[in-house]
């Protein structure tokens, strides 16, 4: 991404390097993941304006750790250090990290020596902080200073005397760190001296340009999901190179109610893209038959869904250029090539298309977190109904029917499902959750309608908050929201006989229930 002032973080595979990222971006400052090992040559070609260096489960005296390249103290660039990264600049420059004091949790910062990464706090007011180390430095290494401790850390963070490098042993990117946004503007803006210029209609702008040289008048061709990613990808491919870009949308059969609706409205009348929708949903349904494992079923799903899309995708003859809607957790999570982050999941977008494929890729979206595509669609006047709409996985309802996948349960769980929204935006509670979605369970439960015996399906309801998906915690619903939904799902879908709600929160519960 060709901007003028940008930060890199240099990963060592901590869990919450994305939400650096994160909480870089949400200033307004482009930022980028890259391997930990990454070189000064390559860093210094790079140009940002700061480094930061992220945590990381490792102990700098395990065998073959991943540790920073020395030459870059010698850049004069900005750098901060955080939980490992303090401990790997520590070890480096000559200070003394020891195995002690494990910290998990809430912990109180006391500010010792006044620094312009604590610019706006006070020296006498204890801060909450989030930690989680094993290892911490118990003296700074020579040249640098102590600026901040806690109960259990003499040194929680210290500050080179000379050069602008500046640590801490906990981690601002979380939100228990109720100020960490604090540091990290005090850090971008007040040590690199950045500027906040990375905006949606910025990313727009260079995106067309970038988009317009790597086709130029070839065809095009987006693979549609109707979901927010695949949505905006197409929108701003179609920004750039207007009739040369064809859609082809699959309706697996798997889909929300109304949806293969709403998503031919929206691009054939509102944006008007051209659109070719393939009804593949007795294909899918036979690859699902008896299928009740969720990983397999990810597996056929996806491997039909190639094979229907490489058909469908023949139509369009001289297409050289294929669309996705990779975003840039899809990247890191699926590939790793950001460092050494464990794969956490393996993403459509990103693994599954055949080594023989011959379309060369158009990632528009693949710098991008979910929160700025949204952005970048209601830039580009997507309607709010899709732009703000909840997150909806690539395998649909197949995920959400727990057990064996037909039609008669699809069903179920489609007008199950349609109840829970509709309420949830009568109530307008919508935009206060980050996911909501409705779970057809394998069991049946004994209830009573009339004055008749039913044995009948369970219907679990699922909402849940989050800033990022990476942690969530369940919504607390009003009583009678949750009565109505109950009571409507109940009275309205045949089958169904009662209804339940998940407050698990994730960790230790996913979101999705498969």
């Amino acid at each position: 991404m060709e901007t003028s002032d940008r930060i890199l973080i240099l990963d060592y595979g901590s869990q919450f390097t994305q939400l650096i990222a994160r909480r870089i971006r949400e200033q307004r400052v482009y930022c980028e993941i890259q391997p930990g090992t990454m070189k000064a040559d390559r860093i210094a070609a790079w140009k940002p304006k700061g480094i930061v260096l992220s945590g990381g489960p490792n102990s700098v005296y395990d065998p073959d750790v991943p540790l920073p390249d020395p030459g870059i103290f010698d850049l004069d660039i900005p750098i901060l250090g955080v939980c490992y990264g303090m401990q790997a600049i520590a070890h480096l420059c000559g200070g003394k990290v020891i195995h002690g004091i494990r910290e998990y949790g809430r912990a109180e910062l006391r500010i010792i020596k006044d620094d312009p990464l604590f610019a706006g706090f006070h020296r006498d007011e204890p801060i909450t902080v989030w930690a989680s180390h094993g290892d911490h430095v118990d003296e700074p290494p020579p040249g640098f200073t102590t600026i901040a401790v806690t109960e259990t850390l003499r040194v929680a963070g210290f500050r080179a005397n000379t050069r602008p490098i500046v640590c801490v042993q906990f981690h601002p990117e979380v939100a228990h760190t109720p100020r960490g946004d604090e540091v990290y503007s005090n850090f971008v803006f007040g040590i690199c001296g950045c500027e906040p210029t990375w905006t949606a209609g910025s990313f727009i702008n260079d995106s067309v340009a970038r988009i317009r040289q790597q086709v130029g008048n070839s065809q095009v061709i987006c693979g549609l999901s109707g979901g927010v990613d695949s949505s905006v990808a197409a929108a701003l491919v179609h920004r750039a190179i207007g009739d040369q870009l064809t859609c082809i949308f699959v309706d697996h059969g798997l889909l929300r109610q109304n949806e293969r609706e709403t998503v031919e409205r929206t691009f054939r009348q509102h944006l008007g893209i051209k659109l070719i929708v393939i009804d593949a949903a007795k294909q899918f349904l036979e690859k699902l038959q008896g299928i009740d494992e969720p990983e397999e079923k990810r597996r056929r799903i996806g491997e039909t869904f190639i094979r229907v899309f490489e058909q469908a995708s023949h139509q369009e003859q001289g297409a050289r250029f294929l669309v996705q809607g990779t975003l840039y957790p899809d990247v890191i999570e699926s590939i790793s090539v950001k460092g050494p982050s464990a794969t956490i999941k393996t993403h459509h977008n990103v693994g599954g298309l055949p080594k023989d494929m011959k379309f060369e890729l158009v990632e528009p979206l693949r710098e991008l977190f979910k929160d700025e595509v949204r952005n970048v669609g209601r830039e580009l006047a997507l309607p709010e109904e899709m732009v703000g709409r909840h997150p909806f996985p690539g395998p649909g309802l197949a995920i959400r029917v727990l057990g064996d996948v037909d039609e008669e349960r699809l069903h179920v769980l489609r007008k199950a499902d349609a109840i829970y929204l509709e309420e949830i935006r009568s109530a307008g509670l919508y935009d206060d959750i980050w996911q909501a979605f409705a779970v057809l369970l394998p069991v049946r439960s004994v209830g009573v309608m009339g004055d008749s015996r039913t044995y009948e399906n369970v219907v679990a309801l699922r909402a849940v908050t989050s800033r990022d998906g990476m942690t969530a915690d369940w919504y607390p619903f009003p009583h009678d929201v949750l009565a109505r939904v109950s009571s409507r799902i109940i009275n309205e879908v045949p089958g169904v006989n009662r209804v339940c709600y998940d407050i698990s929160s994730k960790p230790p519960a996913t979101i999705e229930w498969e």
